[in-house]
């Protein structure tokens, strides 16, 4: 069977076309027939489209920020010219959608119905730089494709495992039973790495203490105890934690209050401050991109300087808030488009952990590894990077849901 995947991201989407058989699932992540990717963080207003299919590499630049038609033109580059895979988008059996919020109600993937697209909406508030984009997702293969099956599958059903101690907000406790209470997400990314840690070092994912740091774009870390994740750094939403591309992150809640108070803000314009113009974005004052950051960085911009000092300094404290909640450490994950591709940033991040006995082998660090050990053999905690294959994940789990 054909499985679509589309994992759509607050800057960018993804996308892949897997060929599986119907009887059973692989052990390991086959190759796709089809990827795509669109990034938006390239420039103001426009965006580029890149695929890969039938050992053809495409580019093309997209000249407006329409979502729906891009997602229309990634889609049609399989059916025509040299990234042709299929004779028609037809033989798509299935496709899985990435959903970053699930609330409490979706606990593991689900058949994609009215209400399940009305939850996804209801939602917005909460992850508003991405539930919008699953649903521009899933209303794009509605028009494409029709009443063909999709699968939502959350990123937030991994930390559903994380105990009250760690989930409830120190607010009054009714609002806990309201739905306000530490949700997580990448957990799609974060359940895969782990499984991943247990199969690299060849023990059983039961016996490990594990932190996963999914540095992307968008940023968190988990806390994971023999498989289960017990804490992370997003929370009611994926704005809390780490500071991200152009999301704050974790700040004092009463600056919120001053700038009400003092300077009129209203919600849409915290909204707008707090997930779209902070961040490296905001404190930088160059781009939203690590890689644009950087090359300010080497030119000496000091606000660059200060947006990746910031940076580190506040991805280290939640290593060590993570840390403390697992009591000990087998192995710290770096994964995602900057974990996978900033050696600087696994180089800075390792530093100072001396006393748990945690050393990088920094030749191994610049060697670009992909599902590598890069600690020194010396080192009392392995430190891995992991090539995440949410992508795989999430078409295992729209192969699962077919086949119930």
């Amino acid at each position: 069977m054909k499985i679509l995947v589309l994992n759509a991201g607050s800057s960018s989407q993804k996308s892949c076309l897997y060929q599986l058989p119907e009887t059973g699932l692989p052990e390991h992540p086959p190759s796709s027939l089809w990827s795509a990717t669109i990034d938006w963080t390239v420039a103001d207003g426009c965006g580029v489209l890149k695929v890969k299919a039938a050992g053809q590499k495409l580019e093309i630049k997209l000249e407006s920020e329409d979502r729906l038609e891009a997602i229309k033109l990634m889609l049609d580059t399989l059916v025509t010219g040299e990234t042709q895979v299929l004779k028609e988008l037809a033989e798509i059996d299935i496709v899985g959608h990435r959903v970053v919020h699930g609330g409490s109600e979706y606990s593991q993937a689900v058949l994609i119905t009215t209400p399940v697209k009305e939850a996804i909406a209801s939602l917005i508030p909460l992850a508003p730089t991405h539930n919008p984009a699953h649903l521009e997702g899933i209303k794009a293969i509605e028009q494409i494709l029709g009443d063909i099956p999709q699968v939502a599958v959350f990123d937030t059903a991994f930390h559903t495992n994380i105990p009250p101690k760690a989930a409830v907000y120190p607010i009054p406790y009714h609002w806990y039973e309201q739905g306000i209470r530490r949700y997580g997400f990448h957990g799609i990314s974060h359940k895969y790495c782990a499984a991943r840690v247990a199969q690299l070092l060849g023990k059983p994912l039961e016996s490990l203490k594990i932190i996963t740091c999914h540095l992307g774009n968008g940023a968190s870390l988990a806390a994971i105890s023999g498989g289960v994740g017990i804490n992370t750094t997003m929370g009611f939403t994926p704005l809390e934690g780490l500071m991200m591309g152009t999301r704050s992150g974790s700040i004092d809640p009463a600056i919120l209050i001053y700038l009400m108070r003092e300077w009129g803000f209203d919600a849409e314009q915290l909204n707008r401050l707090l997930n779209q113009e902070s961040g490296f974005k905001g404190v930088s004052g160059v781009s939203a991109d690590l890689r644009a950051v950087l090359s300010a960085v080497e030119e000496g911009n000091p606000r660059a300087i200060l947006a990746f000092e910031m940076y580190i300094h506040r991805l280290k404290t939640n290593i060590g808030a993570m840390l403390a909640s697992l009591g000990g450490l087998d192995a710290l994950v770096f994964t995602a488009g900057i974990g996978e591709n900033a050696a600087i940033v696994r180089e800075k991040a390792c530093e100072g952990w001396d006393f748990l006995g945690l050393k990088l082998d920094l030749e191994q660090n610049n060697q670009r590894p992909e599902d590598m050990d890069i600690s020194t053999p010396d080192s009392k905690v392995r430190i891995l990077v992991i090539h995440t294959e949410e992508d795989w994940a999430i078409a295992q789990e729209a192969w699962y849901v077919s086949h119930q």
